[in-house]
C-alpha cells in the first residue's frame, strides 16, 4: 500500500535510537521503507569528571525528534500521526542509570564512555572468568560498591538508557537480551542472566550488608518478538506533548545499538557478522559455540534473539586516512587542481589496489586515542618507514587502508585462529565503503570472508529497531528473526559482494606481523611525544 494508506491504517512502525551524537526517529511502512524521520543533535557533557547526558536533554531530545517526524508526516501526507502499529526504542549500550524505590535517579547517568571502573573490571573478570569491560553496567555498579558511594544502599533498580526510556513510556522494567548482555553476562541456553555469576556477585558483596540482591535490581530479559508492554497515557504524553499520539501502541523489547546494527545489516544468523568502520570500528560475529577461554580483546554480547556474539571493538579506524586526505586536498587547492573530494578519494583508494601486497615494508598507526586491543593508553598518529621501504603513493594508500583495520585484525585472529570461529559472510557499513570495491576488498582480506555492502546498510539503528517493532506485530507463530529478515525485509536487497583474494589475505597477514612487532614504537611515541 502507499505511505498515506499505511499511516491511516497504522501499518507502520516507529523506531527511535539514542546515538552518541544524535537521537534519530524513523517511521517505516509495511514494505520496511522509511517514510518519515526526525532527529535531534546532542552530545555528552563532562560534569564533575563523569561523562553524562541530563534527563532534561533525554526528554527534550526525544520530543524534538518525534515532533520533526510527525511534522514531516503532516507535510508530506496530510495526516496527523495519531497511532502506529508498533514502537521500539534503542540506545547506546552499557552505562549506569540507578534509581531508588521512589523511581528517582540517584546519580547522574554514567555513559559507556566513562573509564572509571578499572578495579571492578579486573575483579569481576577474574571472579566470573568472563570478560567484563569497564563500560558494562555491572562494572559501574560494583565500582560504586568498592568506592563505598552513599547511593548504593538505596538502589532499587538499574538499567541502560534504552531500558529507562522504555520504562517511562510503558511502566515495564524490561530489556532486550542484546542490551541486557551489556549489563551482565547472559546464559544463552536460558536466555537470561547467568545464574552462576549472579550468585557469585551476591556472595562477593555479602560483606557489605547491602539491603538488596543483584537479581532484584536487574531489568527482566526479553528476546526479539516478545511483548514488552504498551504505550501508557502518560508515556504518550511524554513522547508527544501535543496529545495527538494515542496510548495502547505495543512496544518491542528495547535494544542496544549493537543489536539494532545487526538487524539493520541482516547479521543475526550464526556464522554471519557485520563490521562498522568509521572514526572507530567494531566487528560483530555471531558464534556457533561459546569461546574456550577468556579474551580481554573480545566482548561477549548477544543478538536480539539471544545468540552469542563475539565483538571486536577498536577506538580508531579512519581518522588518519581523513587527515591525509585533507593534506592532499590542500595540495590540490594550492596547485589549482580542479578535483572533487569524492573523486580524489576514489582515485587514491583505487591506487591502493596497485600497491605491494604487504604495503612495501612501511608501517603506520592511526591512533588518535588509546587502543584497548593493543593496550595503548593514549594515541599518537604515526607513520614509519625504513630507507629500504618502497615509498610509493600506491603503497602509502594501501598502508593506511590496512592499518585502519590493524587492531581489529589482532582481535579477529584470536577468534579465527585461536578459537576456530567460522565466518560465512560479513556486511560492511560506514564511510570507508563509500568508494566502491576498495574498502570491501581490504575488509575481505581482514576477515578472510566475503564482504557485502547493501544499500540499506546506511539506514542505521533507528531503522533496525523499527524492524524489530515490525517483527513483533507481524511475525508468524514460529517465525525466527533470522527468517523474517531474510525472507521479508532483505529478500530484494542482496547488495554487492566481494570475496577475499589470496594475494590480499597473505599480504594483510604479513602486514599485521609488522604491525604487532612495531607496537613498541607507538608506545615510545606516547612516552616521548608530549
Amino acid at each position: 500500500m502507499d505511505a498515506k494508506t499505511a499511516i491511516q491504517q497504522a501499518k507502520t512502525t516507529l523506531g527511535i535510537e539514542f546515538g552518541s551524537t544524535r537521537i534519530k526517529a524513523v517511521l517505516i511502512d509495511d514494505d520496511f521503507q522509511t517514510i518519515a524521520s526526525g532527529s535531534f543533535e546532542w552530545e555528552n557533557q563532562l560534569v564533575n569528571g563523569i561523562w553524562t547526558y541530563s534527563l532534561e536533554n533525554i526528554w527534550s531530545g526525544l520530543q524534538t525528534a518525534y515532533k520533526e517526524l510527525a511534522a514531516e508526516v503532516a507535510e508530506k501526507y496530510g495526516e496527523k500521526l495519531t497511532t502506529v502499529g508498533g514502537i521500539g526504542f534503542s540506545a547506546m549500550m552499557h552505562g549506569y542509570m540507578a534509581f531508588n524505590k521512589a523511581d528517582e535517579l540517584l546519580v547522574p547517568f554514567r555513559t559507556w564512555r566513562n573509564a572509571i571502573t578499572g578495579e571492578a573490571e579486573e575483579k569481576l573478570t577474574d571472579l566470573f572468568q568472563y570478560n567484563i569491560p569497564q563500560r558494562w553496567s555491572i562494572a559501574h555498579l560494583y565500582q560504586a560498591v568498592l568506592n563505598k558511594e552513599e547511593h548504593v544502599k538505596e538502589v532499587s533498580f538499574f538499567t541502560t538508557l534504552a531500558g529507562y526510556v522504555h520504562w517511562q513510556l510503558t511502566g515495564e522494567k524490561v530489556l532486550g537480551i542484546g542490551d541486557a548482555s551489556g549489563m551482565f553476562p547472559i546464559d544463552v541456553q536460558t536466555k537470561d542472566y547467568d545464574k552462576r555469576m549472579v550468585n557469585q556477585f551476591n556472595a562477593l558483596i555479602s560483606p557489605e550488608a547491602l539491603p538488596w540482591q543483584l537479581d532484584e535490581l536487574l531489568p527482566q530479559v526479553l528476546t526479539a518478538g516478545a511483548d514488552a508492554g504498551k504505550l501508557t497515557a502518560a508515556g504518550a504524553k511524554l513522547l508527544d506533548p501535543t496529545g495527538t499520539l494515542q496510548a495502547g501502541i505495543p512496544l518491542c523489547p528495547p535494544e542496544g545499538d549493537a543489536g539494532t546494527g545487526m538487524v539493520a545489516t541482516n547479521s543475526v544468523a550464526e556464522r554471519t557478522g557485520n563490521v562498522s568502520a568509521g572514526t572507530s570500528a567494531f566487528a560483530m560475529i555471531v558464534l556457533e559455540n561459546e569461546l574456550s577461554a577468556v579474551h580481554p580483546e573480545i566482548d561477549m554480547v548477544t543478538t536480539p534473539s539471544g545468540s552469542l556474539v563475539g565483538m571486536v571493538h577498536t577506538n580508531n579506524c579512519t581518522s588518519e586516512i581523513n587527515a591525509w586526505m585533507k593534506l592532499f586536498r590542500e595540495f590540490a587547492d594550492l596547485t589549482g587542481l580542479d578535483i572533487a573530494t569524492d573523486e580524489m578519494f576514489a582515485k587514491l583508494f583505487n591506487a591502493a589496489l596497485e600497491g605491494d601486497e604487504e604495503c612495501g615494508g612501511m608501517l603506520s598507526y592511526g591512533y588518535y586515542s588509546g587502543e584497548n586491543i593493543t593496550k595503548m593508553p593514549e594515541g599518537r598518529p604515526l607513520f614509519v618507514r625504513s630507507p629500504e621501504s618502497r615509498f610509493t603513493l600506491a603503497n602509502f594508500m594501501r598502508l593506511h587502508l590496512f592499518t585502519a583495520f590493524g587492531a581489529m585484525k589482532i582481535g579477529m585472529d584470536i577468534l579465527q585462529k585461536e578459537e576456530n570461529v567460522q565466518i560465512d559472510s560479513i556486511v560492511g557499513h560506514g564511510g570507508i565503503f563509500k568508494t566502491p570495491v576498495v574498502g570491501q576488498q581490504v575488509l575481505a582480506a581482514v576477515m578472510n570472508a566475503p564482504v557485502t555492502v547493501m544499500e540499506t546498510a546506511g539506514e542505521g539503528g533507528a531503522w533496525g529497531i523499527a524492524l524489530l517493532a515490525a517483527y513483533l506485530i507481524n511475525k508468524e507463530a514460529d517465525e525466527s528473526l533470522d527468517s523474517y529478515l531474510n525472507e521479508r525485509v532483505f529478500a530484494g536487497d542482496k547488495g554487492s559482494t566481494i570475496v577475499p583474494e589470496a594475494r590480499d589475505v597473505a599480504g594483510f597477514d604479513e602486514y599485521v606481523k609488522r604491525y604487532a612487532a612495531g607496537l613498541p614504537i607507538e608506545k615510545a611515541a606516547i612516552e616521548h611525544l608530549i
